[in-house]
């Protein structure tokens, strides 16, 4: 069987998971934007923006906790690299017609490595925040369409959706 480390590059020469040496790449600005959903009950999609739920003000704590993930991604993510982030921004959006809110988040920093996965980890993290806050009103909330929308900087480039 021929050798497929040098195609992956999170795994060593002898198959076993790697942490990417980004020590000869060029450091330069980065930033990635990720979005995600959690749709709920009328009655909680109510209270949270009344800001009416029983545990407190929602959306500055999941703010909070989305923020705290993206700067703990890689204690998280086995093989991410611990980032110095410069900046990590979370906002909401409420969507009346669905009861669901729209999660995004900005990660930037200048640097050898992406922020994709720490723009991700935030939505994440913000999210799970969300359900825990608001399950005792509807366990039944889901989480959704979590992905990455943009991202700046690198070798490979600028792109976005």
């Amino acid at each position: 069987m021929q050798n497929q480390s040098a195609s992956f590059t999170h795994v060593n020469e002898h198959g076993k998971a790697n942490m990417v040496d980004v020590t000869d790449k060029q450091v330069t600005q980065r930033q990635a934007v990720a979005e995600g959903y959690i749709s709920m009950s009328t009655p909680a999609f109510i209270m949270l923006k009344d800001n009416t739920h029983a545990k407190g003000d929602v959306l500055s704590i999941a703010r909070i906790a989305g923020i705290q993930g993206a700067k703990k991604c890689s204690d998280l993510i086995p093989l991410c690299h611990p980032l110095m982030l410069s900046k990590v921004q979370i906002d909401f959006q409420t969507l009346d017609e669905d009861n669901k809110v729209r999660i995004q988040a900005l990660c930037k920093l200048a640097g050898q490595t992406g922020v994709e996965m720490e723009a991700l980890t935030a939505v994440s993290i913000a999210a799970l925040t969300l359900f825990d806050m608001c399950k005792a009103v509807d366990p039944h909330m889901v989480i959704s369409d979590i992905k990455v929308l943009s991202k700046q900087g690198g070798k490979s480039g600028d792109w976005s959706c």
